[in-house]
């Protein structure tokens, strides 16, 4: 084990300026420089990712990305984000994969999307991020996304966003001026991400489609450390009829995107074990450089270090190094 692991980033994103124009400081989380490498999917994007040791990113775009088009023109407008990252992958296909970008808010067309995408254009899967037009992934009239999927034997990528509008104002009003970011990735988009994924599993979704993947960012949204007090919560004391903790630990797959703490990737990797836990950076909100020091450096066997830097994307994935 003492080769170099193929390494493979996952929550990795860029911004359409094609398709949607110059990126707002909204969208580039309020960093002119961050939104600058947001649009660079070229040589400085390859530059830094052979700086950190980086192989292969799998691209997605930017949030809110497809959930933020209204319905009239949510198809056209994702086909031609889709259709320019396969653009993109083709120009430098040894060092770029894709997730495609779904137009949630016609299910039907999103699988349809999803299907096109994998099949046509090679995607590696789909990600979503957030709520569409207010409302959860988990709603059945949304499962036609989960079937396509299923049945294309592709991941399902569930990405935090800003929290809804009303939850906003409740919990994070009085706070927001000072802490924007409170909202955001310090404690809004980690609670989103959860509720999103909690919700699917008591939705009966992943026992309907059981071939179903899906992934969770940031070293699994918090869900690791609170599996057990749901679990028991839910199924022991109330007795709903889904294994909670079964259903996380075979249907769901996590990364370590903007997530770098050496203790906390032990606690996951012991309770499900480093073939559901895969590499990731969340680029370019976080460094390259920063994550690959950390993975090497981390306190972990060289056998799983080379699974969770490469080896478990490259199986899901159907990556062919």
């Amino acid at each position: 084990m003492n080769s170099k692991p193929f390494v493979v980033s996952l929550e990795e994103h860029y911004w359409d300026e094609r398709c949607l124009g110059p990126i707002s400081l909204a969208a580039s989380a309020g960093s002119l420089e961050i939104g600058r490498r947001l649009a660079n999917v070229g040589e400085e994007r390859i530059q830094s990712m052979d700086e950190a040791g980086i192989d292969m990113q799998v691209l997605s775009h930017t949030g809110p990305s497809a959930q933020a088009f209204p319905k009239d023109i949510a198809v056209e407008k994702t086909r031609r984000l889709n259709d320019n990252l396969a653009e993109t992958i083709a120009r430098y296909p040894s060092r770029f994969l894709g997730f495609a970008a779904l137009p949630t808010i016609d299910p039907e067309a999103a699988a349809l999307e999803l299907t096109r995408c994998v099949k046509t254009l090679g995607f590696k899967g789909g990600i979503v991020f957030g709520l569409t037009d207010g409302h959860f992934i988990d709603e059945k009239p949304f499962w036609p996304i989960f079937a396509a999927a299923a049945n294309l034997n592709v991941p399902i990528y569930l990405h935090p966003a800003m929290p809804h509008p009303a939850v906003t104002a409740a919990y994070y009003a009085d706070y927001e001026n000072d802490f924007p970011m409170l909202t955001r990735a310090a404690w809004g988009f980690t609670v989103e991400a959860a509720t999103q994924a909690v919700r699917l599993i008591v939705s009966g979704a992943l026992q309907k489609y059981p071939g179903l993947r899906i992934i969770l960012g940031h070293l699994g949204e918090g869900l690791p450390f609170l599996l057990w007090r749901i679990q028991n919560t839910l199924v022991s004391k109330q007795g709903v009829p889904v294994d909670i903790q079964n259903v996380f630990k075979t249907s769901f797959y996590l990364t370590t995107s903007g997530f770098f703490s050496t203790p906390a990737l032990k606690y996951v990797i012991e309770e499900f074990g480093s073939d559901r836990v895969m590499f990731s950076v969340d680029y370019p909100f976080m460094s390259n450089t920063r994550a690959t020091d950390w993975i090497r450096d981390a306190k972990i066997s060289e056998p799983v270090r080379h699974q969770v830097m490469g080896g478990t994307a490259v199986r899901l994935l159907h990556i062919h190094p």
